[in-house]
């Protein structure tokens, strides 16, 4: 009885021992007022980062951390002080375009618990966490970009002649690999031998039905949207035949699908997760890209347009690197804060 007592006690030493830990200062943030970040806090961001980096922080590492917290809470208290503030609307606002993003990919919207579950597989924080960092992150965008103004006013977009020196350095890379675009007949199928039996025989009879002949395939994919017809159909997009299609669709459909000419009905493809057949509606040959032609079908964006946006987006990031630097390094200056690096070698 003493011996489990004994334990009892060193274990609850040990729990308030670590609670007192947490309790003490890493650093003190001081340009408008004192502001401490606490070892849990700082425990608690470099315990995230080792999840996501999925190893253990050096101490040279921990400090690094403690680094970005200090400069956060430097930029926020310079924003409160120059009332530079993000209201709740605006936090609102872009949660919702979070929300709206993720209905495009379920094609509805998502409940209150999907949503936050999908908040936590991102950021490792529940939706009210996440809702605080969101503000943190807005507020330092908003200064840095209302402190800096004159620096990315500077930014210039890329001349013509400046798009066409990239592209003769990168015109080696910009490759259209043999592509084609297909509409898909899917019957799926479930785990078990029955269900793929049932899925089998139904697509045994569509494809004696469509015989290879383009119209009727059509016919066939137009029946999918009638009720318990147990098969899907639709344009499937574009796919290219590179490694990244393979891996995806698995060589044997690639092998099927790139051997139609355009306007041809394939045989029946066994996939993963139902039989398939494809009618090819485009095919384009491997070629090289010129700076006029359209870089991912589908879509307007020409080789122009992506060099130039990639020549910009190069340009912004230095001057968000500049800002960035200038910017700490004016709050930084004077006793604006204080690390206690002997408090956090845990």
């Amino acid at each position: 009885m003493k011996q489990i007592l004994f334990i009892f006690l060193a274990a609850i030493i040990t729990v308030s021992a670590f609670a007192q830990a947490n309790l003490q200062t890493a650093a003190t943030v001081n340009l408008v007022r004192t502001e401490q970040i606490t070892v849990g806090q700082l425990r608690a961001e470099v315990e995230r980062m080792q999840r996501s980096t999925n190893r253990t922080l050096t101490q040279q590492e921990r400090l690094q951390v403690l680094d970005v917290m200090i400069n956060e809470r430097l930029v926020l208290q310079a924003a409160e002080r120059d009332r530079q503030t993000i209201s709740e609307q605006e936090v609102n606002q872009q949660l919702q375009q979070f929300r709206n993003q993720m209905a495009q990919q379920l094609g509805r919207q998502p409940t209150d618990a999907e949503f936050a579950q999908a908040v936590q597989n991102e950021s490792g924080l529940n939706v009210s966490e996440f809702s605080a960092q969101l503000r943190r992150q807005m507020t330092v965008q908003k200064y840095l970009l209302w402190k800096k103004k004159d620096l990315f006013d500077s930014i210039r977009p890329p001349t013509d002649a400046e798009i066409a020196a990239e592209y003769t350095i990168r015109r080696t890379e910009l490759v259209r690999p043999d592509t084609i675009r297909f509409t898909m007949i899917q019957v799926p199928y479930g785990a078990d031998a029955a269900s793929r039996q049932r899925a089998r025989t139904l697509a045994d009879s569509l494809v004696r039905e469509i015989n290879n002949d383009p119209s009727k395939f059509d016919e066939v994919a137009t029946r999918s949207v009638a009720p318990n017809s147990g098969y899907q159909a639709g344009d499937a997009g574009y796919i290219p035949r590179n490694a990244d299609a393979r891996q995806v669709l698995g060589q044997p459909f690639l092998d099927v699908a790139f051997a139609l000419r355009q306007g041809q009905v394939s045989r029946l493809i066994e996939g993963q997760q139902g039989f398939q057949i494809i009618k090819v509606t485009e095919s384009y040959a491997s070629r090289q890209l010129e700076l006029t032609d359209i870089l991912q079908l589908g879509t307007a964006i020409t080789v122009r347009d992506y060099i130039g946006q990639f020549l910009l987006n190069q340009r912004q990031q230095a001057i968000l690197t500049q800002a960035s630097n200038e910017l700490i390094a004016e709050l930084r200056t004077g006793r604006t804060f204080t690390v206690l690096e002997n408090n956090i070698r845990w």
